[in-house]
């Protein structure tokens, strides 16, 4: 038996299968190849690309079939890089000079990559990511590896996915009939792969490490997304103990699933607006019947990952839509183009060397008025379906606020020249997701009609700690004083003003968190769909009152461990141990991990 322990991302217990995807560019050794011998090279590359553009055939019908038309657009680019005559003609050369295909065209490849990523052009820099994907499809033919593309999963495979991390082209390609779990080496539980298991309602272990090396795929295992845990090859009694569980959690769940209709209310009377969080249109449907009243987060990005352009004004407005109507009435707060971070390349646009201190969210917008304004105008048509509500992502300044008021303007205006039906009214409002926009908090009221913290951003950047980063995963702490101060303040300067001020990261979601988050005077919380119970729970459970208790002690506090201890001994003492509160993910703090149960 193996136990490898990673970083927990999305709660729920799988046993099932490893299906491992190793998809990286393979070593390729310099092979010399005498003349008479040049043909046959040459041919078997041709055999090779012909054999990779039929893969991706077949690769795009299942993903079109997955993911839909657009998002399975970006294996038609692939298919005809491979037709460029250019790329095949440099590689036969290096052939007729007596190397061995495979090492030709990896040389080739790495040389194209290079001098895509530094064009002036940036749809062409955006041509990296599919040259990478190219690169290990071809490599694998030509090298006779196993193809281990995630499509190839019978439905009703129950597996468990362990790769090194998800890109675009992997992510449009899942099969959620065939996938239970998701393990990666890289990530934290606020990566986009950690979010995006969340949102897919899939069990997730993130940050592994080592995992894809260590496997060989097809052994049994075990996934615990509440503990972080991966254990391979397990003994009759850790099924049998799992397997319990898994029935226990389902009981919990179940029991959870009664408060759908429930009100949000503490012991002491106080409402708390409860959201959902909605990565995915095709969520809509499921988010609309968790209990939450609206949408607190309507990512954008996701009509965007693995795509080889970016989405017209017809689709996007097709797309808003269709989650607003998905809510009938209830607020839906959608957010603009978050692009950049850990998002590149995508639509156009390279990677950097510093990405979330770069070029990404509101910058990039508005450096870019004609896509962001393409945005705007399909977010005006959107709101005549529902109370649609405008979120700007990492604005640091009033200045930032005051253009993008004024392309939202001209988004208007442009409509008006085409005779189109739009709302006027919608509400516009910023993400408080730097420690900068929390100090200049008083600076914005006055233009924005309310805030929202983002916390997994807001984290990152007061404590310095990369939140993609799996070697920093102890050190990003929610609860370090200075992150719940900031807080404190941007709850306290938004309610002097007359905004609503809301929380839409994923601190939310977890029990101990949201008792915190109630204590600082946060009255709208938006979460996962599937939280949406679990954090309804809490709300009814504690008083205000003592929650207020229980955040001063926490914001007094000189350690993140003080902060959890002062919060969680209020906390359960509240509930004590009841059962709901192992569905919470775990609060890491100092390095340390603290959870009401991590095993059977």
């Amino acid at each position: 038996m193996l136990t490898i322990t990673g970083i927990p991302a999305s709660r729920g217990i799988v046993i099932g299968p490893v299906h491992v995807l190793r998809w990286e560019v393979p070593e390729v050794r310099h092979r010399i190849i005498p003349d008479e011998a040049i043909p046959a090279e040459i041919a078997r590359l041709h055999s090779a690309i012909a054999r990779a553009k039929d893969r991706l055939h077949e690769v795009r019908g299942r993903a079109e079939k997955h993911a839909g038309d657009e998002e399975a657009a970006i294996f038609d680019v692939q298919a005809s890089m491979l037709d460029d005559a250019d790329l095949i003609g440099e590689v036969e050369s290096l052939i007729r000079q007596n190397i061995g295909a495979e090492k030709a065209f990896d040389l080739v490849m790495l040389e194209w990559r290079q001098h895509f990523a530094k064009h002036a052009q940036p749809m062409l820099r955006e041509r990296v990511s599919d040259l990478m994907d190219l690169h290990i499809r071809v490599l694998s033919i030509l090298l006779d590896l196993p193809d281990h593309d995630p499509v190839d999963l019978p439905p009703g495979a129950n597996a468990i996915l362990i790769t090194h991390d998800l890109t675009p082209s992997l992510t449009v390609q899942l099969d959620r009939n065939a996938i239970a779990a998701i393990a990666t080496d890289a990530g934290t539980r606020t990566s986009h792969v950690a979010i995006l298991a969340r949102s897919l309602g899939l069990p997730a272990v993130v940050g592994l490490r080592d995992a894809v090396e260590r496997l060989h795929g097809h052994e049994l295992a075990i996934l615990d997304g509440s503990s972080g845990m991966l254990i391979v090859n397990p003994s009759e009694q850790h099924l049998a103990a799992y397997r319990d569980r898994a029935l226990r959690e389902q009981g919990e769940e179940l029991e959870l699933h009664q408060l759908l209709t429930a009100e949000p209310v503490t012991l002491d009377g106080v409402r708390i607006i409860l959201r959902a969080n909605v990565d995915l249109p095709e969520e809509a449907e499921q988010a609309s019947h968790s209990g939450a009243e609206g949408v607190g987060l309507m990512r954008t990005e996701f009509l965007v990952v693995g795509r080889p352009a970016m989405p017209d004004e017809e689709e996007q407005y097709r797309e808003y839509s269709r989650v607003v109507r998905a809510f009938d009435g209830h607020p839906v707060v959608i957010r603009t183009f978050d692009l950049g971070g850990d998002k590149l390349p995508i639509g156009g646009y390279p990677v950097e060397a510093n990405p979330f201190l770069g070029w990404r969210a509101i910058r990039m917008c508005l450096d870019e008025p004609e896509l962001f304004k393409t945005q705007l105008r399909a977010l005006l048509r959107a709101g005549l379906h529902g109370d649609v509500r405008i979120m700007l992502p990492l604005v640091v300044s009033v200045g930032e606020v005051r253009q993008a008021r004024l392309l939202l303007d001209e988004a208007a205006a442009e409509l008006d020249a085409r005779g189109v039906e739009y709302r006027r009214d919608i509400p516009l409002g910023v993400m408080v997701e730097t420690p900068a926009a929390v100090i200049a908090a008083d600076t914005l009221v006055n233009d924005v009609a309310f805030f929202s913290v983002g916390t997994n951003d807001l984290v990152q950047y007061t404590l310095a700690v990369d939140r993609g980063n799996a070697n920093l995963a102890s050190r990003y702490t929610p609860l370090h004083p200075a992150v719940l101060r900031l807080i404190q303040r941007t709850v306290e300067v938004g309610h002097n003003a007359g905004l609503e001020v809301a929380v839409c990261g994923e601190m939310a979601s977890q029990p101990v968190m949201a008792f915190a988050l109630i204590g600082l005077g946060v009255r709208e919380l938006s979460v996962a769909p599937r939280s949406v119970p679990l954090v309804k729970q809490i709300i009814r459970g504690v008083s205000a009152k003592i929650a207020r208790e229980a955040a001063a002690a926490a914001v007094a506090a000189d350690t993140a461990q003080a902060a959890y201890d002062a919060l969680a001994e209020r906390l359960f003492s509240a509930f004590g141990d009841a059962p709901f509160l192992r569905h919470g993910l775990p609060v890491v703090v100092d390095g340390h991990t603290f959870e009401s149960s991590a095993g059977p």
